[in-house]
């Protein structure tokens, strides 16, 4: 599987676009996570990822979407972006994922790109704007990987992203960057509609012969104001997707992301770990792009960057998540999620300010932890990169994750006296009982 890896990248790629990303994500994404685990063994926090919601329109309307898209349009402008991303670089950053809404609907996202020659992105879209003169913009920049959704077959497409012929339109999308050699992924928001067509070894196979070099496959998580949990995957279907995901890794000459597991097959939130926080397109720094609520603002010019992500609302949160789960804090304990914004007055970051309300209608879920069944990486090129580059970096260390409250907000609560509210049942075990 390597050598035939290796022929492909030897056969199937720009050269000048292998060394940027060797260079930029490789080489300097490397040194930001070991910055990043001196920081913290120092007591200093820093995330070596950053992911950056640039605009909040979008061309669909997709199904449990949580971002205001149809709300008048805020972009985060070249100047902010670039102040926002020389901040990072002297932390030692060098990765950005950029994501929206649409973020090619932004009029300066490839002068965002342009102008930081230094950094790699990774652009979330859902392909439709990639016309043959963008991807040649960016193969020149030779500095981005496009990561362009594909959510199902034409009908369930359609049905996904609330518009007409939206596979054909993405494909193209597809097809454009692959016509200009660039380092491209196809990801996948997996949900009851689409698992049996596209968690599958066809689905891979055909990505490979496209020339696809990475994919993802990411749960979908039921939020916003229109939720559609009808789409949610039982705990059987999650862990069916983990199988998958381990075995086709093992087998397929194609890289194969993801965000929630370590080597050893133990779950983590890159929110929680502290890998990686977000910055909404108003500029307000969330822990993760569906937790919508924020006490700081790239915008304030009263605290450095390293300030902001140092604050005590993200510190808290990342405390309170790692100590109740290892898995997603949002689907299991939003109670807790709630109690810790209110603690901290943390201000709805949403257009719609509906975001706690959403909160507390939110019914109890399992998510990707799931104690009695980890399955362990089976390349050993993955379980040695997740060793050293992405794991838990200790944050869960010393906690039973019962699904109690975390000691130190019980303590806050005492202390500071939020509102009281009744707390609601725990998430269930995984394979015990549905959500």
């Amino acid at each position: 599987m390597y050598l035939r890896m290796a022929k492909r990248v030897l056969l199937e790629t720009d050269k000048r676009l292998v060394w940027k990303f060797f260079r930029n994500m490789g080489i300097r994404g490397t040194m930001s996570v070991l910055k990043f685990k001196r920081r913290l063994k120092k007591g200093e926090y820093f995330p070596p990822f950053l992911y950056v919601s640039v605009i909040n329109s979008c061309n669909l309307r997709c199904q449990g979407c949580w971002v205001d898209v149809a709300a008048k349009q805020q972009t985060i402008d070249l100047q902010a972006m670039s102040k926002l991303i020389t901040e990072a670089k002297e932390m030692g950053n060098a990765f950005f994922g950029i994501v929206g809404g649409e973020p090619f609907m932004h009029p300066e996202l490839l002068e965002i790109f342009e102008a930081h020659p230094d950094c790699y992105f990774q652009v979330f879209t859902n392909g439709h704007f990639i016309t043959d003169e963008v991807a040649k913009r960016l193969k020149k920049a030779g500095n981005v990987t496009p990561l362009i959704s594909v959510e199902g077959t034409e009908i369930v497409s359609d049905e996904r992203r609330g518009r007409e012929d939206v596979l054909s339109n993405t494909m193209q999308g597809v097809q454009n960057c692959l016509n200009n050699k660039l380092l491209t992924g196809v990801c996948t928001s997996v949900c009851k509609t689409n698992i049996d067509e596209l968690v599958t070894e066809q689905w891979t196979d055909r990505l490979i012969e496209m020339g696809v070099f990475y994919t993802w496959f990411h749960i979908y998580r039921p939020m916003g104001p229109d939720a559609s949990p009808e789409l949610c995957l039982t705990p059987e279907q999650q862990l069916r997707v983990r199988e998958f995901v381990v075995e086709m890794r093992a087998k397929k000459p194609i890289a194969i992301v993801d965000a929630y597991y370590d080597g050893e097959g133990k779950a983590l939130c890159p929110a929680a770990t502290g890998i990686s926080h977000h910055i909404n397109p108003w500029g307000d720094i969330e822990p993760c792009p569906i937790i919508q609520f924020a006490t700081d603002s790239i915008h304030d010019e009263t605290k450095s960057l390293k300030e902001k992500f140092a604050s005590k609302y993200l510190s808290e949160f990342r405390k309170l998540a790692s100590s109740t789960t290892r898995g997603c804090i949002v689907l299991e304990r939003p109670d807790l999620l709630e109690e810790l914004v209110v603690l901290h007055d943390a201000k709805d970051a949403t257009v719609r300010k509906t975001a706690i309300a959403e909160l507390q209608n939110m019914e109890v879920r399992t998510s990707q932890f799931n104690p009695e069944k980890q399955i362990r990486e089976k390349s050993w090129v993955y379980r040695l990169v997740k060793r050293f580059l992405f794991n838990d970096f200790g944050a869960y260390d010393g906690h039973d994750h019962s699904g109690s409250a975390a000691p130190f907000l019980l303590q806050a609560r005492e202390n500071d006296g939020p509102p009281q509210k009744e707390t609601r049942t725990p998430a269930p075990t995984p394979g015990n009982q549905h959500p």
